[in-house]
């Protein structure tokens, strides 16, 4: 069966929309309508006419596409694919801070639970969180849950104190300082682009750093051959284009089996009603996720 085909017959059918992330697979990109980063997702969904939205990433995304577009039916393609880091912080623990320091702004990583987003002032994108941040009128903040990126923030934005606690991608923390070493040696002529979700002394040796949207960029941007530090599906993608340009940065380490689960044959079958899982949240907590997401296109643009 050509299912990529059929996948754009149903589509038609039910005025319905793909949405995938980068990180997914070449084919599974390929069949979407929207892809791009968590945020950009969201922003898109909210954008389209179509009725439902079948999301091609993990939960928070399918959730905060349905904060955004409260409409809209938005069904998880796959309902096990989930982000570890997404549930590392409770909610009760950040109330309890905020109760004890009142001055302090809490700062969230998109790449949360909507419960996590609903206590939160403001999220951050990890393009936008450099500039939020400096942005707000807090002297204190505490950045939740990517103790990386936030280490990233806080040497963007030394005025401030940043707060971080003990939260981290399991994908991205596994690359090394000497992971980098080993690829520059190995391709000498190449420059270093990498995700602020890996740690600090892996971030200080490369070229440039920054969200995944911003890696794509920066490599439509230059000539150059790119080794570059981020989930394996920004390269499996963008090598079908860039063929021998690109270099992926430990490719056993930087990819994320939750975003793997997803395959052309489980978008088909979300789509015939044989799988997926329908998001549904609660009204008043959508709204109070939907404050902090608000604030963050209001800060960040």
């Amino acid at each position: 069966m050509d299912t990529a085909g059929y996948i754009a017959r149903l589509k038609r059918e039910q005025n319905a929309v793909i949405a995938a992330h980068t990180y997914q697979s070449p084919a599974v990109q390929a069949a979407a309508d929207i892809v791009g980063d968590s945020f950009a997702l969201a922003k898109k969904a909210a954008e389209t006419a179509a009725g439902t939205v079948y999301m091609c990433g993990v939960r928070f995304m399918a959730e905060g596409i349905k904060v955004l577009c409260p409409e809209k039916r938005v069904v998880l393609v796959e309902p096990d694919a989930d982000c570890p880091m997404a549930r590392q912080i409770s909610p009760q623990r950040v109330e309890a801070f905020r109760a004890a320091n009142p001055d302090v702004a809490i700062v969230a990583y998109i790449n949360t639970t909507t419960e996590l987003k609903a206590v939160a002032d403001v999220c951050v994108t990890s393009s936008s969180a450099v500039k939020i941040v400096r942005a707000l009128p807090n002297k204190r903040v505490l950045f939740i849950p990517d103790q990386h990126l936030g280490s990233y923030v806080r040497s963007q934005v030394p005025e401030k104190e940043i707060i971080t606690w003990d939260g981290y991608c399991p994908v991205h923390r596994e690359i090394t300082a000497e992971d980098v070493r080993a690829a520059k040696a190995a391709h000498p002529g190449a420059v270093v682009a990498i995700h602020p979700e890996c740690p600090a002394e892996a971030v200080a040796l490369a070229d440039m750093a920054g969200s995944t949207a911003a890696i794509i960029e920066y490599i439509l941007s230059t000539d150059r051959e790119v080794i570059v530090g981020t989930e394996r599906g920004v390269v499996d993608r963008l090598s079908l284009d860039y063929p021998g340009r690109l270099h992926q940065l430990c490719p056993e380490k930087l990819t994320c089996p939750d975003m793997k689960l997803t395959t052309l044959e489980s978008v088909a079958a979300a789509m015939e009603g044989a799988g997926g899982e329908e998001i549904v949240l609660d009204a008043a907590l959508a709204d109070a996720a939907r404050a902090s997401l608000t604030n963050m296109i209001r800060l960040g643009g």
